[in-house]
């Protein structure tokens, strides 16, 4: 017999109640949670920077039937085409049954993570030590990036054109690089310092070498044996620097957290984990009503710019090119799609509850996580979506039983952020953010629930479904 209040059945009726995963799934759904992670984690492996995701992607969109685009060939329903961006940025379709001028389902996310960047002019010796010299890329403490492992990753034109790839620090065998710091014991002054400026931009050197080349007459002699190893291995001369995109990434690998398992920890979460859930997602929807487009981008993490960002037309043009056969202008497409822009949140942590206002913020295993707005302070430079476009996005989401919750960016006045919503909508498309919770975001080290990021890949079934 039902013995609830009337105050207990108005409370069920009328208020809402989050749920935690780990205690409402049943055990055969959390096994399929810890399933898809382990494709998750492969795939981070060897996407840890945007070139790297390309080419993953490539892989699993070849695997599914995906083929180069044609601009000029026109398209028909089950049709899947793919397009890649200098090498930094990717969209790709599956072409549903609906004409295309009713618009796309476009879910987008961004596949560079904070970094150190190599400068122009990167090798030096001082103290007989060589060292590279760095420019960060992004948002990063730079007190993070010291004394842990580091892999180096990119390519290097060559005078005439040959393209070099660089990976080292990855496979086992291979040689890492380090960030040397202080010792507690000379470390009096660095301590009066401010968390900030505890490590300086100027002072995020990577120790590359210390054994001289053997000539008396020679001058830099460890830089000299750095260059001949480099030129050995690689045909590159010091100029080739400048001609170079290569950077360092941690150089561990992605692992399970917890004494349950129940957590992911690696570097690039922010915004592999989307990435991967996204195209996961795409791939398993083979015969959509709607054509929709996933889009990788580059560039996110320092305002979206460039040719390979989302502040570029090349998304647009992807678009337009699968419209144009069928005498269907771009912006009309993009004026009637919908688009989720697939992009991670911060998870409160109990341990800083101070910044966080805990009836909005996102909680790991509370599932995929929907932001509104995005912005600082005043939603200053944020995507804000529509009432109406959050109501499409609930019912897609409860109809299909996916678990989700919504989620802030930490205080009003403490902070803020931006994702590549407010390029999208900049095409008069509705878009809103949803994305996985993260721990420790733009550390080496992030942390995701396993839970989480199942359910967003779920969320983006049902949206593409």
């Amino acid at each position: 017999m039902d013995n609830k209040t009337q105050g207990q059945l108005l409370e069920e009726q009328l208020l809402m109640k989050k749920q935690n995963g780990a205690e409402i799934l049943s055990d055969e759904e959390i096994a399929k949670a810890d399933a898809f992670c382990e494709g998750y984690k492969k795939f981070l492996k060897y996407a840890k920077t945007e070139r790297g995701a390309v080419t993953e992607t490539v892989k699993i969109l070849k695997q599914h039937g995906y083929e180069e685009l044609d601009p000029d060939k026109k398209y028909e329903a089950g049709d899947k085409v793919y397009q890649i961006n200098r090498g930094k940025a990717i969209c790709f379709a599956t072409i549903g049954t609906r004409p295309i001028k009713e618009g796309v389902r476009m879910v987008a996310s961004h596949i560079d993570s904070p970094r150190l960047d190599l400068k122009p002019n990167p090798l030096y010796e001082e103290a007989e030590m060589a060292l590279f010299k760095t420019h960060y890329y992004g948002g990063i403490r730079k007190y993070q990036w010291t004394a842990i492992p580091l892999a180096l990753h990119g390519i290097v034109v060559k005078k005439g054109g040959e393209v070099v790839d660089v990976s080292i620090g990855e496979e086992p065998g291979e040689p890492i690089f380090v960030i040397t710091d202080l010792l507690p014991h000379l470390s009096q002054n660095q301590n009066q310092r401010t968390l900030a400026d505890g490590i300086r931009g100027e002072e995020l050197n990577i120790l590359i070498g210390s054994r001289a080349f053997k000539d008396d007459k020679a001058s830099s002699k460890v830089k000299l044996a750095i260059a001949k190893i480099l030129f050995d291995k690689y045909g590159m001369v010091e100029s080739d620097f400048q001609a170079a995109d290569l950077q360092y990434v941690p150089a561990f690998e992605p692992a399970d957290v917890g004494f349950d398992r129940s957590m992911i920890g690696a570097y690039g979460h922010d915004d592999k984990v989307c990435a991967y859930t996204s195209l996961m997602a795409a791939v398993e929807a083979p015969n959509p009503e709607y054509t929709h487009v996933t889009v990788l981008a580059d560039k996110e993490e320092v305002g979206s710019p460039g040719a390979t960002g989302m502040g570029s037309s090349y998304f647009v043009n992807f678009v337009s090119d699968l419209a144009k056969p069928y005498g269907v202008d771009g912006y009309t497409v993009m004026s009637n799609t919908k688009c989720l822009s697939a992009d991670v949140n911060a998870a409160f942590d109990p341990t800083f509850a101070d910044v966080y206002e805990r009836n909005n913020s996102c909680y790991i295993n509370y599932g995929a996580v929907v932001t509104k707005y995005t912005g600082a302070r005043g939603k200053n430079g944020c995507n804000d979506s529509t009432a109406e476009f959050m109501g499409f996005v609930r019912d897609c989401f409860d109809a299909e039983g996916v678990l989700w919750q919504t989620g802030e960016l930490g205080k009003v006045d403490q902070g803020g952020g931006g994702t590549v919503a407010v390029e999208v909508s900049k095409h008069n498309a509705d878009v809103v953010d949803i994305g996985v919770p993260v721990l420790s975001m733009h550390a080496p080290f992030e942390v995701v629930s396993k839970i989480d990021t199942y359910m967003t890949y779920r969320a983006f079934k049902a949206f593409l479904k």
